[in-house]
């Protein structure tokens, strides 16, 4: 691979992992259409107490980062996926765990390469740029993309 093209820029894939077990749910959605997305974005901003597009809440950054990725893998599993996507939002108290599963357990997720403006596939990448930890894991019935987040950006 030529040097200027770095291991998060590939198409390598995603290692499978479970993330850690200590997240406690704090909100989750079901989604099966994409204009359902939006109901994320509002619940992840009331979770975070943001009464305005200008309000951090005293998290900065984190919950907007929250909220892209949530938009990002969310679009991407109601498109590759299987119906219905579920995004769930957890927290171990220092860090936040978002994770957004659907019902295609056979799919491995891949990272977007190079590719031209405007198209597409750039989720993973997005997480893997805005959040600390990108994961994902399949179970019977499931497959899970999980992020982490700390408070301190």
């Amino acid at each position: 691979m030529p040097d200027y093209i770095h291991r998060e820029e590939s198409d390598e894939g995603l290692t499978s992992s479970t993330p850690p077990a200590s997240y406690r749910t704090v909100g989750r959605w079901t989604l099966s259409t994409a204009e359902e997305i939006r109901t994320v974005r509002q619940g992840l901003r009331e979770t975070f107490g943001l009464e305005d597009s200008t309000s951090s809440g005293g998290l900065g950054d984190v919950p907007e980062r929250m909220i892209l990725v949530a938009s990002e893998l969310a679009a991407n599993a109601l498109e590759h996926g299987r119906p219905p996507t579920i995004v769930t939002l957890g927290s171990d108290g220092s860090r936040y765990l978002l994770e957004v599963a659907d019902h295609d357990p056979d799919s491995v997720p891949v990272l977007a390469g190079h590719r031209a403006p405007g198209a597409g596939g750039f989720g993973l990448q997005i997480a893997r740029r805005v959040g600390q930890e990108v994961g994902w894991y399949t179970t019977g019935t499931t497959k899970h993309i999980w992020v982490t987040f700390t408070l301190d950006g």
